[in-house]
C-alpha cells in the first residue's frame, strides 16, 4: 500500500518511535515535583523544548506545548485578540486558511468581533498588498499560513509580516505544513504547528508567542506551560515530537530535492496521461511533496475508492467526498475546478517506483470512473443545431451537471448558448472552470425557479 497523504498526517518517524518508547519509561512523573522522578521528567521536557525552539528559531521560554495543533491555533488566536482588546476586535485571515483558523474567526464574529477574509489568486497565493489594504486602526491580529494544506502553495509570510509589523499588528503564522522543512522567515509574532505533520505523534502541538507580543490566556489557567496550556504535559509525546522535528530537519534539504522531482514528475505527466485535467497550486513556490489536480467528469469519492483498491491512499477537496456536498473552501477561493480532485502528498522516503506505479494506474482508473458516469467522449464539432439549449441537472450532484453540459455542447453552433440548471453548490465553481479549460465563454449565473442557471456560450 502506497501512503500518499502525508499532508493529513505523516507516518511516525523511526526516531520518534524510539524516543517515545524511551520517554515512556523515563518521563511519566510530574515534572513540577522535586523528587528524582520529577526532576528526570523535567529534564526531558526542558530538553524537548530547547530542541523545538531551536528548530523554530525562537527562545525556549517563548514556546508552549499544547494538546494539538488545532488547540495551539485556537489558544493563539484567542490569547492574541484578548491581549489587544483595547486596540480593537478586528481580525484578518486569508480565505484559504486551515479550518481551525477559520473556525476561530467564526467564533470571534459570533462574539461580536469583525473579520476580514483576504482573497487569493488562482494559484492559491495572497498578495502582501491585500493584507496592507485590510489593516485598520482597530486591527488586533492578522493570521496567515506558511503553506497551504490542500494545494501546497507557499505564502509570502515575510512580506506580510513586514507590512503588519510596520502597522503595529501581530501576525500569527500557522506553520503546520512547512515547519518540518525549515524555519518560517519574517518578523512574525506568533506561530503554531502540529507534530503529526512532521512524523511526530498525534495529539501534540506547539504555540510560540514572541517576547513583546501582547497575549492574555483565555479560560481557566494553571501553573503549567506558562499558563497557556492547562493540564498535565504528555512528556513522552512531547519528547518524540521534538526528536522527530530534529530528525526530519536533518534530512530536509536532501529529501526536499528528491520529493520535488517526484511531484514535478506528477505535475508534468498527469495532464499528458489523462485528458481534461487541471493541475492546481503554484508550480514553483510550493511544498516539496504536495501536488494537486482535478479531473473533469469524475466523482471524487469514487475516484478515491478506486485508487484505494489499487493500493494508493490519497485525499481530495472535491465536494463529492464531503457530507455537505460543497467544494473545498480552498479550491472555491482559488476559483479552480473542484470535481475529481486528488491531492498527492508524499511522505519522506517515498520510493520512485511507487510514483511510477501511480502514474501507470491513474489513467485507467479515471477512464473507468468516467465510463461508469457516462462521461462524453471527444466528438467532432457540430453546427446548424439549436442556438440555445437547456440542461436540467436539478437534484444531481457533481460531476453530473458538467457531464451533461459537455454531452450537449456540440449540439449548439458557435455563438449558441447552453443553460445548465443546477442546485449543486459545486456547479458554481466547476462550470466556469470547465469553460476556462475548454476555451469557451462563461456568460454568468442567472436566477431560476429552483437552483440557478449557469449560462455558457460556445466560441469555438
Amino acid at each position: 500500500m502506497a501512503y500518499f497523504d502525508a499532508a493529513s498526517s505523516a507516518p511516525l518517524h523511526p526516531v520518534a518511535r524510539q524516543a517515545l518508547l524511551a520517554a515512556l519509561d523515563e518521563g511519566w512523573a510530574d515534572p513540577a515535583r522535586l523528587y528524582r522522578e520529577g526532576r528526570r521528567a523535567r529534564l526531558l521536557l526542558d530538553a524537548a523544548r530547547e530542541a523545538a525552539a531551536e528548530a523554530v528559531g525562537c527562545r525556549a521560554d517563548e514556546l508552549t506545548f499544547t494538546s494539538s495543533g488545532t488547540r495551539a491555533v485556537h489558544s493563539g488566536i484567542a490569547g492574541a485578540l484578548a491581549g489587544r482588546r483595547r486596540v480593537g476586535r478586528h481580525l484578518i485571515v486569508s480565505e484559504v486558511e486551515h479550518s481551525s483558523v477559520l473556525h476561530a474567526a467564526e467564533a470571534h464574529e459570533a462574539d461580536g468581533g469583525s473579520v476580514t477574509r483576504v482573497p487569493v489568486d488562482r494559484q492559491g497565493r495572497v498578495a502582501e498588498g491585500s493584507y496592507e489594504a485590510a489593516l485598520r486602526e482597530d486591527t488586533a491580529l492578522a493570521c496567515l499560513q506558511s503553506a497551504n494544506h490542500e494545494v501546497g502553495t507557499e505564502q509570502p509570510v515575510a512580506e506580510v509580516a513586514s507590512v503588519c509589523r510596520a502597522a503595529g499588528v501581530p501576525l500569527l503564522v500557522d506553520a503546520a505544513q512547512s515547519l518540518g522543512w525549515g524555519p518560517v522567515g519574517g518578523d512574525w509574532s506568533l506561530l503554531t504547528a502540529s507534530a503529526h505533520k512532521w512524523g511526530g505523534p498525534p495529539g501534540t502541538g506547539l504555540l510560540v508567542v514572541r517576547k513583546g507580543a501582547r497575549f492574555a490566556p483565555c479560560g481557566p489557567v494553571d501553573e503549567r506551560e506558562s499558563g497557556r496550556a492547562a493540564g498535565f504535559e504528555n512528556i513522552p509525546a512531547i519528547v518524540a515530537a521534538a526528536a522527530a522535528l530534529r530528525a526530519v530537519r536533518a534530512e530536509a534539504a536532501e529529501e526536499a530535492v528528491r520529493l520535488r522531482e517526484l511531484t514535478e514528475r506528477i505535475r508534468a505527466r498527469v495532464p499528458r496521461l489523462v485528458p481534461d485535467v487541471e493541475v492546481v497550486g503554484d508550480p514553483v513556490r510550493r511544498l516539496p511533496g504536495v501536488v494537486t489536480f482535478s479531473c473533469l467528469y469524475v466523482d471524487g469519492e469514487t475516484l478515491l475508492h478506486e485508487l484505494d483498491r489499487e493500493g494508493f491512499s490519497v485525499s481530495s477537496g472535491s465536494s463529492c467526498t464531503s457530507s455537505t456536498l460543497t467544494p473545498s473552501h480552498v479550491l472555491k477561493a482559488m476559483g479552480v475546478l473542484s470535481e475529481g480532485n486528488v491531492r498527492v502528498s508524499l511522505p519522506s522516503g517515498t520510493p520512485e517506483e511507487e510514483v511510477e506505479r501511480f502514474l501507470a494506474v491513474l489513467p485507467g482508473v479515471v477512464a473507468g470512473v468516467r465510463e461508469k458516469l457516462g462521461a462524453p467522449a471527444p466528438a467532432a464539432p457540430a453546427a446548424g443545431r439549436e442556438d440555445a439549449l437547456v440542461v436540467d441537472a436539478l437534484g444531481r450532484r457533481c460531476p453530473i451537471p458538467v457531464i451533461e453540459l459537455a454531452k450537449v455542447f456540440g449540439d449548439v453552433p458557435v455563438g449558441g448558448t447552453v443553460r445548465v440548471l443546477s442546485d449543486d453548490e459545486a456547479a458554481r465553481l466547476d462550470i466556469p472552470a470547465w469553460c476556462e479549460m475548454r476555451g469557451q465563454e462563461y456568460v454568468g449565473e442567472e436566477p431560476a425557479d429552483e437552483g440557478s442557471a449557469y449560462v455558457v456560450r460556445r466560441v469555438s
